[in-house]
C-alpha cells in the first residue's frame, strides 16, 4: 500500500477556495446580481483603499509573477 502524502494548501490558495465558498453561498442567498456586486465590489473596494505606494508595489509584483 502506497503511503499517503499530505496535501498542504497556502495561505493564497487557501483564501481562493474561501472567496468561492462565500461567492456561492451568496448567489444563493441573494438575488443574482447582488451578489455580482458584492463579489466584484469587495476586491475593487479594496484596492482603491491602498495609497498610491502599494498599488505601483502590487502591480509590480503580478507582473514579475507572469514573468516566470
Amino acid at each position: 500500500m502506497a503511503a499517503k502524502e499530505a496535501t498542504v494548501m497556502s495561505k493564497n490558495a487557501k483564501i481562493a477556495v474561501g472567496g468561492v465558498a462565500v461567492g456561492l453561498i451568496l448567489l444563493i442567498w441573494l438575488p443574482w446580481w447582488a451578489a455580482l456586486l458584492i463579489i466584484l465590489g469587495v476586491p475593487a473596494a479594496a484596492y482603491l483603499t491602498l495609497d498610491p505606494s502599494q498599488r505601483r508595489r502590487l502591480r509590480r509584483a503580478t507582473r514579475k509573477e507572469l514573468g516566470r
